[in-house]
């Protein structure tokens, strides 16, 4: 007898929907605490990032994806504007029940090829050294990390680092 296969794991990559932009907000804030230490000041952050995003978000060059599971929310990512020939990658996230199953690469790709169809040239991100497997998507797709710096944030030491990419 051959043992169960797993359940396909089907991936809907989705605009916001009401409620979508809380669970953004509390999951980085809890996943970033249990996993890495990080105090509160870092869901403070996600939550400005996340109001100015609603509150003046240009469509035509500005994105947010929900990954969604079943009806639930996996995973986020925004595209935003730095200028005009410049797009920002920020909140990249995937909730540890979605990991290994290749949702951040498609949340990864899909903000890429939006920002090249939205005209902008290069993209730019900032992260920290410690979040391993998002900088290994971003190198896989030719990002380069172009700064590094030791920083205390969020109640932890560590290095935040700015990577950048031609489109």
């Amino acid at each position: 007898m051959t043992p169960p296969q797993p359940a396909p794991f089907h991936i809907l990559l989705r605009p916001p929907r009401p409620g979508d932009y809380g669970w953004i907000i509390a999951r980085h804030g809890a996943v970033y605490a249990r996993q890495y230490g990080w105090n509160i000041s870092f869901e403070g952050l996600v939550a400005g990032l996340v109001g100015d995003f609603v509150r003046s978000h240009d469509p035509a060059r500005e994105r947010c994806w929900i990954a969604d599971l079943d009806g639930e929310p996996v995973g986020s990512i925004f595209c935003t504007r730095k200028d005009d020939e410049t797009a920002k990658l920020r909140m990249l996230i995937v909730d540890e029940k979605a990991r290994g199953h290749g949702v951040g690469s498609l949340l990864v790709d899909a903000c890429m090829a939006f920002a090249r169809e939205a005209g902008y040239r290069q993209m730019t991100l900032w992260t920290n050294d410690i979040l391993t497997a998002a900088r290994k998507l971003y190198a896989a797709r030719g990002w380069v990390m172009t700064a590094a710096e030791p920083v205390n944030q969020f109640g932890q030491a560590m290095v935040s680092e700015t990577w950048e990419v031609s489109l």
